[in-house]
């Protein structure tokens, strides 16, 4: 079995549990630390060509992470795509099973089994606190209606703010999301880089959490430390 994979979160579950299968990846896919596949460009630009050349057996995606047009070339070339839909942590479950499956592994993966008991009675605070949780800036975007990262969070005791927006990722004008009165703002380390110097800032008075954005938004093997790592850094602002 021959895969490319067009996901990093995806990338290191197949890497882990079916060494071997991965010929190829994108930059973006950064773990395991020691990957060392042919990389085939961006999620959101990918190189067909180079992809079709490695004549892969398939080739796993994401709906939101890849483009609908590359997907198609991909098909259109001959290719098997699988695509999958992740927007709730039971969902990620779902299709990590089926991923692995279908990329030739023969056993359940041990650190599923963790990720699912670590979910299954995550650490939750006795009161629930609003979030705004930008993913940009220039312009300003944030979390909206059912997407992956905002369930974890949902588990973990901070619901988004703009959980009803109509888009998933709006862009919404910083005095806006000021004015949304969050008890704290989640700032992730991707996709943008925000850090102590750059993102707090724009938010003062309000405690602003600084989270891997790994352990928010990929669906893999650190599913099962997530709720630990980001429990804790959510806690350390809410004392």
């Amino acid at each position: 079995m021959r895969v490319v994979s067009l996901v990093p979160s995806l990338s290191e579950a197949v890497a882990e549990s079916v060494p071997g299968a991965l010929a190829g990846a994108t930059d973006w896919c950064t773990h395991p630390a020691q990957l060392s596949v042919t990389r085939v460009g961006g999620t959101k630009n990918p190189q067909v060509d180079r992809i079709v050349a490695l004549a892969p057996d398939l080739v796993i995606a994401n709906e939101e992470e890849n483009r609908a047009p590359d997907l198609a070339a991909l098909r259109a070339a001959g290719l098997t795509v699988l695509v999958t839909e992740v927007r709730s942590v039971p969902q990620a479950f779902r299709e990590l099973a089926r991923v692995l499956t279908a990329c030739g592994a023969t056993a359940r993966p041990r650190w599923l089994d963790e990720a699912e008991d670590a979910w299954s009675a995550p650490p939750v605070p006795g009161q629930r606190a609003g979030a705004v949780v930008p993913v940009w800036r220039r312009p300003w975007m944030v979390l909206g209606r059912d997407t992956f990262a905002g369930d974890v969070l949902a588990r973990l005791g901070v619901d988004n703010v703009y959980a009803g927006h109509p888009d998933r990722y709006p862009r919404v004008p910083l005095d806006e999301l000021r004015a949304a009165a969050p008890d704290l703002v989640v700032l992730p380390d991707e996709p943008y880089r925000f850090t102590a110097d750059d993102g707090p800032e724009a938010f003062p008075g309000l405690p602003c959490a600084l989270v891997s954005g790994r352990h928010l938004t990929w669906y893999g093997p650190s599913l099962a430390e997530a709720p630990r790592v980001l429990s804790g850094a959510l806690r350390a602002v809410r004392r």
